[in-house]
């Protein structure tokens, strides 16, 4: 983070023409660091589940649901076969809904077969706090009974309020309180990056 700006350097590329436009952002991952980050990712889900054949990936929505998909997409190359994901809405189980602003309520979508003794590997792009996850877990129990239950993000950044720890992350990221992530999916925003900035609204 304290190193001499390298403009040759994709890793720390400023942004102020692509996505945001804000120049105090800039880009810590870009496209190729994010497909490397979910193809190793799928390979570790793979080894830890010994084939991934009873694994259900499910994208906390908005941009958990883009990375579940890409990442079943990823086992399946690896595996040649299908593997199920879905997308899980955690609004209303969130402890802190009445502190942050309206929005309006995502859609949960189970794979055929459900997630009854399944592995579910919950995927989202940043953990921070820990609460979200927290609520996707609280989301789980009225939708089936997993046999397992595991964590994939894209960036990890610290700072947690719960005692929530990922099991398969693309990127450590320390930052401070004062720096906000935000993760950028072609599909979503039309651009893969994770840009570090000012602090923004909290996660």
């Amino acid at each position: 983070m304290n190193a001499a700006h390298r403009p040759d350097d994709p890793a720390d590329t400023r942004v102020t023409d692509r996505g945001t436009g804000d120049p105090r952002q800039k880009a810590v991952l870009e496209g190729p660091d994010i497909r490397r980050a979910l193809t190793r990712i799928a390979h570790e889900i793979l080894e830890r589940t010994k084939g991934g054949q009873d694994v259900v990936l499910l994208g906390i929505q908005t941009r958990g649901v883009t990375l579940a998909e890409r990442l079943a997409a990823a086992l399946h190359e690896v595996e040649g076969r299908p593997v199920p994901w879905g997308s899980l809405d955690v609004t209303m189980y969130r402890d802190d809904l009445r502190l942050r602003p309206a929005r309006a309520i995502g859609r949960t979508e189970l794979p055929k077969g459900g997630i009854e003794d399944r592995v579910v590997v919950l995927v989202d792009d940043v953990l921070f706090s820990g609460r979200t996850v927290r609520a996707a877990l609280d989301a789980l129990n009225e939708l089936g009974r997993p046999r397992a239950v595991q964590l994939a993000v894209l960036v990890d950044r610290g700072h947690r309020e719960l005692p929530i720890r990922a099991d398969y992350v693309g990127k450590n990221l320390p930052t401070s309180m004062r720096e906000t992530v935000k993760v950028l999916l072609a599909e979503n925003d039309g651009r893969d990056a994770v840009l570090l900035g000012p602090k923004g609204e909290k996660k």
